[in-house]
């Protein structure tokens, strides 16, 4: 497995493990791929993901985009994704009912020393669009946290920084 997905796959379980928002809403979320500075997602819809209509939950979406935008700073090489500053999701078509799949990808659109930009865009199984979305975060402060790496640029190898858990 390339270090970029392990690394972000480890990102994703911190979040997990912390029991926060992300462990209550979507704890089923799976990481597929990572590679510096794009990462792809999928999750199954359950019941507690929908609203009163059947729909998957709109406010779902808003925070997948939130969570998604991390996921894909993670991915070049953050351990400590930052905080947001800036998030918004349009809406395009319902995203799907219990027992459908969604699948996101994120990716920087730009990143500097401060900012993060990303857009995540959310598709049904059919590979339409359902929604997308940006989110900006502060990523000033984590950019130096000891648990930070750089890849090589197709994201197989770690060339700075340890990596925790090497095949």
């Amino acid at each position: 497995m390339a270090a970029c997905l392990r690394f972000t796959r480890r990102v994703w379980q911190s979040f997990v493990a912390n029991k926060g928002h992300d462990a209550q809403c979507f704890p089923q979320l799976v990481v597929h791929q990572a590679s510096p500075g794009a990462v792809e997602v999928s999750l199954k819809v359950e019941q507690y993901n929908t609203n009163r209509v059947g729909v998957l939950h709109g406010g779902l979406i808003m925070s997948l985009t939130d969570t998604i935008g991390s996921l894909a700073v993670a991915s070049k090489g953050h351990f400590m994704t930052g905080v947001s500053t800036d998030i918004t999701t349009s809406f395009i078509k319902p995203g799907g009912r219990v027992g459908d799949t969604l699948f996101a990808k994120g990716v920087i659109t730009a990143m500097g020393k401060q900012l993060a930009y990303t857009r995540v865009d959310f598709t049904n199984a059919n590979g339409d669009l359902v929604a997308y979305g940006s989110h900006t975060k502060y990523i000033g402060k984590s950019s130096v946290h000891a648990n930070n790496v750089k890849f090589s640029e197709d994201g197989e190898t770690v060339v700075e920084g340890e990596d925790k858990h090497p095949e």
